[in-house]
């Protein structure tokens, strides 16, 4: 099975009560109920396959492999909470100002620039998000908006520094790397 990404990490460890089930025919179930209203020939369609694909991966018989067990894992993770849910965890967090409790480690922000220079840092960088960005990690719908995220609170960090004028796109990381606390 894929892993859950960096999307499926900070869902989770923001939501440590609502953890994606393992068994690829329980992330079925719960997706076809939650997601596609109990259809069958919708998440089957959505999915490129038959009906009774969709099926046998429900009564265990079949498991999802490549782009379609990728796919059941993300969505698995997603339909974990409401969008009702995810406002409330972000009202919540956003009302905590400018420490919201939540810290990130982001191992090896691979290279931006400095002054016209290319730099690498080797060392893990921490992070104390602010209420404001743990809300909208609570709010984040896929892997490029927890990036575009993650990388702001970046900019952020070095832009309280010496140098200043970074934006989130001189930023690049390894999700693998990362862990919200």
């Amino acid at each position: 099975m894929a892993g859950k990404g960096l999307f499926g990490r900070v869902r989770e460890a923001l939501f440590p009560s609502r953890k994606a089930p393992v068994h690829s025919m329980t992330q079925a179930g719960q997706v076809r109920q939650r997601k596609y209203g109990g259809n069958t020939a919708a998440m089957a369609s959505a999915y490129g396959v038959a009906p009774r694909t969709v099926l046998r991966w429900i009564d265990g018989t079949r498991h999802p492999k490549g782009e379609a067990a990728e796919r059941l894992q993300r969505e698995a993770i997603d339909v974990q909470t409401t969008e009702r849910g995810r406002e409330r965890k972000a009202k919540q967090l956003a009302q905590r100002g400018t420490i919201s409790g939540i810290g990130a480690r982001v191992g090896r922000a691979v290279s931006f620039e400095i002054r016209g220079s290319d730099a690498v840092r080797a060392r893990d960088i921490h992070l104390n998000l602010t209420g404001e960005q743990a809300a909208a990690l609570a709010l984040a719908e896929n892997e490029d908006d927890v990036r575009q995220i993650v990388g702001q609170a970046l900019a952020d960090y070095f832009n309280g520094g010496p140098y200043g004028g970074f934006s989130a796109d001189d930023f690049d990381f390894d999700p693998n790397d990362f862990d919200l606390s």
